[in-house]
Formats: C-alpha cells, structure tokens, sequence
C-alpha cells in the first residue's frame, strides 16, 4: 500500500519561518515535522511513499532523495500551483489504488497511522478543545455522515484529523468537486459524496498534534522530547552535568562547566560552552555554537545559528544562520503575566501563552546588547543593532536602529 504526504503547502501562518523553506520541514526535535511522518508510516508498515510538493519542493526533494537513507521507496508529484487537497490528491490517480493520506504538517503517531491502514475507506478523527478552525466530523455510530467545515457554533469537538484511507472509487467524486468560496478544491467536499454511496467509518485517534502557528513548533517539540532516550556521540568534557535524557550528536563538543537538564536533543557539529545553562525542552540542531554565560530554555535553535556570549534564549524559535551579539536577551514574559499577543502578516493573534518569546526567521543578526520583546516577530535578513529593542513584527529585510 502507498502512502501520500500532502507537502505541498508554505504555510502562511508560520511566517517568518517559512519564508526559507516549507512548512513541512520546520524542525521539531531536531527532525523536519515531515520526517516524523515518514518515521511513524514506515514503523506502522508503509514502505511506499509519494510526497505532493509545490513550495519551495527543493527543499523536500534535497533532504529526502529517494528514500534510500530510510530504506523506503520516495517519488514525488509536483502539484504545481496550489489549488486545494483534493486537487493534491487527485494528481496520484495513475500512481495508485488503495492508499493512504497523510497531511504532514501534522504529526500523527505510529499507531493511529496503522489504525487507519487496517480499515479501507476510512478517516482519522481526534477531539480538541476548539473545534471552530477544524472540519467537525457528523458521525451515525462508526459512519462519517458528514463534514462540517469551520463553523462559528460547531456541532461537538470531534474533527477531521488529516489521515484517511482510500479506494480508487475516490478519484471519481473528485472529479466532481467544485471549487470552494477560498478558490480550492477541497478533499473533505469530495468525502462529503463519496459518504452518501460508500460506507466510511472514522478512527479516532490520540495521538495526534497539529502545529499551525509557530508557538505549537514548541508544543510539538516539548511531547517529541519527552519520548527521546539518552545518547552521547559526541565529547562531553570534565566538570559537566548531563542530567535527565540529553543526546548529544557526532563532532559536538560540550565544554566545562555546562549544566544541560533533559530532555535537550543537541545536533552534530556544535559547540556547547564554557559555562552555559540548556534548560528542558531545548532542541539545538546542527553547527550551532552556546557560549559562555548563556542560557537556553524551552527553545529552537536551528541549525548553524549562534547564541554565544552573555545571552538569554526563553520559549523561542530562532531560524537558521543568526548570530546573537554578546548580551542580547530575549524577553518571554509580560510584567502584568497576561497572555502574549503576537502580529503575523498583519493580523494580531492571542498565542494563549503567558510566556513567549522571539519567533526569528533565517540570517539574523543583532547588536551587543540588543533587546528583543515578549511575542517579536522578526523577518528573515533582519539585522538589529547595538541596543536596538525590536518589538511586535518586523518585515525581511529591516533594519532596526
């Protein structure tokens, strides 16, 4: 059986950090959110796969190949302009007869992947606490009966969860789906014809995290963590303290006098040190410098950035390729500890976090001593400079003085 990963997508509310790259390949872990779903498909048995890409596909296609690396067989259907799930999908007909689907930037467990590849024409289903973004799944005993999109008053918490499993007898009420008010085709208004003449029962699953804003990357990335087992390949010097479950990548040297409380997941190549603190949940990927007199806490740090001197790093995502300069801080808390609200692409959010700190896009770079807000929003090719305060969302390319 093969499985289809929908991949095709930016993901414009991720913004700044999908300006470089696809949604689906936001780390998580120390992994693109992609890889993941790769992970759990092959362990639930899949070994043949089809990735849908579109944005920035060279990304995808670089970092996966042919899936040799994984033992698994990757080929990939170029969507082209992005016209919806449906459209996606129905690319994969001459490719296909029995499959399943997965949304990957979505990251669904092992088991709940192979739920839904035991049971032919079926849709994963999970509960959550607000329902009004979702497709709220109407359900007769096991039966789908119908897909409700985004309702301002929904019927229940129950939601359409991204993974389904299909016959070829999809592809014909495919073909019949019209295009929908946001200009897409849209997969669950072919599901919504296809219930009416073929049984489709729903699975519901628990495991199963959806990551639409770039705060949920941490939320993701805390549960990842968590599951993580100890693993050093890399030199860890004297006077060092590795407590709880740290992995620690090939060539990566941690210097005396860090402390490092698990789960942390540190990449290859890096530089940890002297003297620095990585408190839980920190992922820190490869060719990354910590320096002395730094402290790290609840963060991504993607790959070939720098925290190196005198910095302070809270509940924070900084792309690949920045440098902090020495005593940069980052604040992650409002003094009255309410709620941080953030502004992405023009629209002001509610994270419902009470901390939270910079969400940075690639090639950064910031002054000695520069500051950097509760909830900033900074652009890729950014550059902050000597004691400069950057506040709310800052576009590509600024210059902040």
């Amino acid at each position: 059986m093969k499985c289809v990963i929908l991949a095709a997508g930016e993901g414009k509310r991720m913004h700044p950090l999908t300006f470089t790259r696809p949604k689906v390949m936001l780390p998580v872990a120390n992994k693109p959110i992609l890889e993941w779903n790769l992970l759990n498909a092959i362990d639930a048995g899949v070994k043949d796969f089809i990735f849908i890409v579109g944005y920035k596909s060279e990304k995808v296609r670089d970092y996966f190949g042919d899936g040799s690396r994984w033992d698994v067989k990757i080929e990939y259907v170029n969507q082209g302009k992005p016209l919806g799930t449906a459209h996606a999908i129905g690319m994969v007909e001459s490719f296909v007869d029995e499959f399943i689907v997965l949304c990957g930037d979505t990251i669904f467990g092992k088991e709940e992947i192979k739920k839904v590849v035991k049971k032919k024409n079926s849709i994963g289903l999970t509960r959550v606490d607000d329902a009004r973004e979702y497709g709220v799944v109407e359900l007769e005993n096991e039966r789908v009966v119908r897909i409700h999109e985004k309702m301002s008053k929904p019927l229940s918490n129950l939601i359409n969860a991204g993974l389904y499993h299909f016959d070829g007898n999809i592809f014909s009420f495919i073909k019949k789906t019209s295009c929908s008010p946001r200009g897409e085709y849209e997969i669950t208004d072919s599901i919504n014809m296809f219930v009416k003449e073929f049984m489709v029962e729903g699975i519901l699953l628990q495991e199963w995290r959806d990551v639409v804003y770039p705060w949920h990357l941490l939320d993701a990335n805390e549960e990842l963590l968590k599951k993580m087992k100890k693993e050093i390949d890399g030199t860890v010097e004297g006077n060092v303290v590795l407590k709880d479950e740290v992995i620690i990548g090939e060539g990566t040297r941690v210097m005396s006098g860090s402390y490092i409380e698990g789960p942390v997941v540190i990449g290859k190549n890096c530089k940890i040190g002297p003297n620095c603190y990585i408190r839980p949940y920190t992922s820190i990927g490869d060719n990354c410098h910590i320096g002395n007199a730094c402290e790290v806490k609840n963060s991504i740090i993607m790959s070939n950035s720098n925290v190196p001197h005198q910095n302070y790093v809270g509940d924070s995502i900084i792309g690949s390729n920045c440098n902090l300069g020495a005593g940069t801080k980052i604040a992650n808390l409002r003094l009255d500890k309410r709620n941080i609200k953030v502004t992405i692409n023009g629209k002001k959010i509610d994270t419902g976090r009470r901390k939270l700190g910079v969400i940075m896009g690639d090639n950064v770079q910031t002054g000695i001593n520069a500051m950097l807000n509760v909830g900033a929003i900074v652009g890729n090719n950014v550059f902050i400079g000597p004691g400069a305060i950057a506040n709310n969302e800052i576009k590509p390319e600024a210059r902040i003085m």
